[in-house]
Order: C-alpha cells, then sequence, then structure tokens
C-alpha cells in the first residue's frame, strides 16, 4: 500500500517540475501578442504561407463566420463579423482584424485576427484574446472563457455565396 502511494506522489512532482519547466521556456501566448497596425496585416504568423490572401472581391463586405458555444445554456449560434466592426456574442465583443482565405487551387483554410473583450455588467472590460484563429484547427489558438467558447468557421463575403476555397 505505502509503495503505490510513494510511486505516485513521486509522478506528482516530476510532473510538476516538467509542467514549470516547460511554461517558462513556453514562447509567448497568442493572447499577449499586440494586435497589428491598420493596414500592415497580410499574412497571419504561420510561417509564409503564399496560399493565404484577402477575401476575394465580390459584393457586399467581407465577414468572418463564427461560431459561439453557450456553456450554461449548451446552444451554439452561428453568426458574421464584419471587417473591422464590433460584433457582440453575450457579453463578448469581437472585433475582426484581417481575414484571409486560400487561392482555390490550395486545401480550404480560412483564418482570421480576432479581438474579443468581455463586457460583463458591473466590472471593467477584459480583454480575452487577440490572435489568428484558423477555421481547419479551432484548438490551435482557442478563446480561453468559462461561458463562452468562439471559433471560426470560414471567411466569406456578406452578400453572396462563400468560395469554395474560403472553408
Amino acid at each position: 500500500m505505502i509503495r503505490p502511494v510513494r510511486l505516485a506522489i513521486t509522478a506528482l512532482i516530476l510532473l510538476g517540475a516538467a509542467t514549470t519547466a516547460w511554461a517558462q521556456g513556453a514562447p509567448q501566448r497568442l493572447r499577449d501578442v499586440p494586435p497589428p497596425a491598420p493596414g500592415s496585416l497580410s499574412l497571419p504568423p504561420r510561417g509564409d504561407n503564399p496560399n493565404l490572401r484577402q477575401v476575394p472581391d465580390g459584393p457586399g463586405a467581407p465577414v468572418a463566420e463564427l461560431r459561439g458555444l453557450d456553456k450554461v445554456t449548451a446552444r451554439t449560434r452561428t453568426f458574421t463579423a464584419t471587417l473591422g466592426e464590433a460584433t457582440r456574442f453575450g457579453t463578448l465583443e469581437i472585433e475582426v482584424g484581417a481575414c484571409l482565405v486560400n487561392v482555390p487551387e490550395a486545401l480550404p483554410e480560412s483564418a482570421v485576427y480576432l479581438t474579443i473583450v468581455d463586457h460583463k455588467p458591473g466590472q471593467q472590460k477584459e480583454k480575452l484574446f487577440a490572435g489568428w484563429m484558423f477555421a481547419s484547427a479551432p484548438s490551435l489558438s482557442a478563446l480561453d472563457h468559462g461561458v463562452y467558447d468562439v471559433w471560426l468557421v470560414g471567411c466569406t463575403r456578406s452578400q453572396g455565396s462563400a468560395p469554395p476555397s474560403s472553408r
């Protein structure tokens, strides 16, 4: 009985030490990256991907199609956020800084630069997220919030259908 307890305690101590060592050498969190200057957005910090480009010209404004989950009610809602404008989801205010899609010849991908601020009633605004989200990998850089989850579905234009490469 004592041997398994000692083994468990030793494992926990080693795990804690390894976690601390990793955290000290870990790269800067995405939410700590300052927002890009207006007009300076070209590609997300994912290497030089020549396939990513602005949403193709067409009718309507470029929008990010987002999906939000309210963890309290277990309901999801799909909504659009126009480039450069603030959109509300619950107590969250979401602003899209850039929305990029792959060229049609490449694998489908969308990337969006989001700034998400929480406006809880009676409290100060709290910046929760500022960084790139990718439609193909929602967990790569996710919003960390106790009540809401938000992820990118794709980039398109507010009128008409989305190009096939934007999802």
